[in-house]
């Protein structure tokens, strides 16, 4: 079956569920959105409403960032709750499988990394904004009914997941990776009690009209795990200098002691810190690789990535100079 039939049988599928839910709405045709990196992501309207779909694209399993029905799951079980979401509007198990969710207006910007500029006070105000949300997030019950959790995630499964993606990666696009892989290795703190995680919180998957929060989005990677796991994770975007040639820098942005004081809210300090922030910049590292090589193996053209070179070598080495 072609994909534009596939297309076309989604659109009938997403209208007929659309307007059961409020008989005699319009629904527009589904729009392709832009910057999607999992599944299929189009925008389509009903009467007065405007809706994201993501869908399993044709010819693939829903596993992993295609399963569109887990994520619908984190979304419901936090609806209501003090985490901003979408909310759901429908969800079809029938495979392929696809949910709608409300549209929530707003940006969605790294202010060191994305275009256009944030303004520097807007910056600011958004980032200690958020970590106030990844604080309840933290808070969620992670046995929210209809969420059906996953085993939680520890600190060494976090690190083994990782060490598999830099390994994959060629040694000379990671100079020094083996030895920082190494030093994580040797020392793995001893786990925090487990929390929902969102696995990409950050700014770039956070909307938020002016200073406020409205929606965290992208929750393709969520788990359950030591909460550290994110917090090292959201820290890495604070500063411009993380990321040679490719970050630009931002007057007055937060620093990760800033940041992390209001997501800690006078609870005590977390023991070992910056293990887990050493292990963020592993996983960047890992990531930036592992599309480099696939740029230059020719399996996605995007010359943009031979900037990331200096980025990879200063988040191996600066998260080599954490661990002392």
């Amino acid at each position: 079956m072609s994909t534009s039939i596939q297309e076309t049988e989604l659109a009938h599928r997403v209208a007929s569920a659309l307007t059961g839910i409020q008989p005699g709405l319009s629904v527009g045709e589904l729009r392709t959105l832009p910057g999607g990196h999992s599944g299929l992501t189009y925008s389509v309207t009903a009467g007065d409403g405007r809706y994201v779909v993501k869908a399993v694209p044709p010819g693939q399993r829903a596993v992993g960032r295609n399963d569109v029905l887990r994520q619908a799951r984190v979304l419901s079980a936090l609806a209501g709750s003090p985490v901003p979401v979408p909310g759901v509007a429908a969800v079809d198990e029938t495979q392929p499988a696809w949910f709608a969710m409300d549209f929530a207006a707003g940006e969605a910007l790294e202010p060191v990394l994305d275009d256009p500029e944030v303004p520097p006070a807007t910056a600011r105000a958004r980032m200690l904004e958020i970590a106030h949300v990844l604080r309840r997030l933290h808070e969620t019950d992670v046995d929210a009914p209809g969420l059906d959790a996953p085993p939680p995630l520890g600190a060494a499964g976090e690190l083994e997941r990782w060490s598999r993606t830099l390994h994959a990666v060629p040694a000379e696009l990671r100079p020094g990776g083996e030895e920082l892989l190494a030093r994580l290795t040797e020392d793995v703190p001893a786990d925090l009690p487990s929390v929902l995680l969102h696995g990409d919180f950050r700014l770039g998957n956070v909307l938020c009209v002016e200073e406020r929060a409205v929606a965290v989005v992208d929750w393709e990677i969520w788990s359950v795990g030591d909460p550290r796991i994110d917090l090292g994770w959201f820290l890495l975007f604070a500063d411009h200098r993380n990321f040679p040639d490719l970050g630009r820098a931002v007057t007055g942005l937060p620093t990760e002691d800033e940041l992390l004081a209001v997501y800690l809210d006078g609870a005590p300090a977390l023991p070992a810190m910056d293990w887990f922030r050493a292990l963020g910049r592993m996983k960047m590292a890992a990531i930036m690789g592992h599309n480099l090589r696939r740029h230059r193996e020719g399996k996605h053209h995007d010359p943009d990535q031979e900037r990331l070179p200096p980025t990879i070598a200063a988040m191996i080495s600066t998260a080599r100079d954490l661990l002392g």
